[in-house]
């Protein structure tokens, strides 16, 4: 009896790790949000900063005036995403500290250059496409300014 149990064990032990080598065979996979999404129609955003697809989509839509674009949350020092601080309408990155006004644009901080914008369009039925895998940027150390290049911003 005692030989069954210790065999029982050893049988056992040997599966478990049976099964542990062969899981290292099956890739873990990560979910990655698209990067093309619709956010809505244009008169679904008031003005100010919407943060209604930071979780999902790591964007905050930017309504103004005459114009709506959205900023891609990664600060441009390490890619950490920085929060919204509305009582001192800022961006703050909560990792080195760098700042940003309420446009993205770094004012404070290590950043060396403003947060990027996605490409933002229209859709045939009204509705605003966002497509985070084309990105605009502004680099004055560069000499680059894409943010009042078609598909940065719009007009509405």
């Amino acid at each position: 009896m005692r030989r069954r149990v210790i065999w029982g064990m050893i049988y056992g032990y040997l599966g478990i790790n049976l099964l542990m080598f062969l899981r290292f065979f099956f890739p873990r996979a990560l979910y990655e949000p698209n990067t093309i999404f619709n956010i809505g129609y244009p008169a679904d955003f008031s003005l100010g900063i919407d943060q209604r697809y930071l979780m999902t989509n790591r964007v905050w839509i930017i309504r103004e005036p005459d114009r709506i674009f959205v900023i891609f949350a990664r600060c441009t020092h390490l890619g950490c995403t920085p929060e919204w601080k509305a009582s001192e309408n800022k961006f703050k990155c909560p990792c080195h500290g760098s700042g940003y006004d309420s446009e993205g644009v770094n004012f404070e901080g290590p950043a060396p250059r403003p947060m990027d914008r996605a490409h933002v369009d229209l859709d045939p039925t009204g509705k605003l496409i966002v497509d985070t895998s084309r990105l605009y940027m502004d680099d004055p150390r560069a000499g680059v300014n894409q943010f009042n290049d078609p598909g940065a911003y719009l007009p509405v």
